[in-house]
């Protein structure tokens, strides 16, 4: 069951959209000042939350600005009043998802929050789908040819990012250049090999934190190269 956070001041407001909540299957809090709608935000876990712009203690502005600094990533709907045109746009880059001026239907308010929860439920299924290798601080998302050391990008060619993903794909397993070759370049014949060493060498500088002691791609002298282990 989903829960929602409801926040209004106005009490008629609360109990007309908890009842079409409640009637959709929705677990339902309420708030009606904006203190108790942050320590709510900050202590339970809900799907949704639907903010009115003006309430006492602290706005909604307020409010929505203390989730976002809380890393809290739950979806929130404003509500504003008609011609806050400013606080609109103020609410959106503080990290509301989506806004509805007063007065409003209380169930074009639910189908908008239906199609933003569908549209991150999807978004969360792709990222369940997609292949992603994690080793320490680097994460590899192999789909988007995208690399992540400590959360931030790492800018690699493409080569290089076929290179990461043989290696890290085969942790601890020592491979030859030869092989490296053949299966990254489609070479099978050795005479390049000289190749391996200089990406491996870029590679190294883009993703550790000592290239001469290596913690990703460590040499194995007389062999090749092998990823961790």
């Amino acid at each position: 069951m989903k829960r929602v956070l409801l926040v209004d001041d106005e009490r008629s407001i609360l109990e007309l959209l908890a009842f079409h909540f409640e009637n959709e299957g929705y677990q339902v809090n309420l708030a009606e000042d904006g203190r108790t709608a942050l320590d709510l935000a900050l202590e339970k876990a809900y799907d949704f939350i639907v903010l009115d712009l003006m309430l006492p203690k602290l706005d909604g502005i307020e409010v929505c600005k203390r989730i976002r600094q809380a890393n809290i990533e739950t979806p929130i709907m404003m509500l504003t009043a008609k011609g806050d045109e400013i606080d609109k746009i103020l609410g959106l880059e503080l990290g509301a998802d989506d806004y509805m001026t007063k007065p409003f239907s209380p169930r074009e308010l639910l189908a908008r929050v239906k199609v933003i929860l569908r549209r991150l439920e999807k978004a969360d299924k792709q990222m369940e789908d997609e292949e992603v290798l994690s080793y320490d601080s680097l994460l590899i998302y192999v789909e988007r040819n995208e690399v992540y050391k400590e959360h931030h990008p790492i800018s690699l060619t493409k080569k290089e990012f076929e290179l990461l993903v043989y290696l890290a794909k085969r942790p601890g397993r020592t491979l030859s250049r030869e092989r490296l070759l053949e299966m990254v370049w489609g070479f099978d014949y050795s005479d390049e090999t000289r190749l391996v060493d200089v990406h491996i060498g870029k590679l190294r500088e883009k993703i550790e934190d000592d290239t001469k002691h290596p913690s990703f791609i460590k040499t194995v002298r007389g062999f090749g190269y092998k990823f961790g282990g």
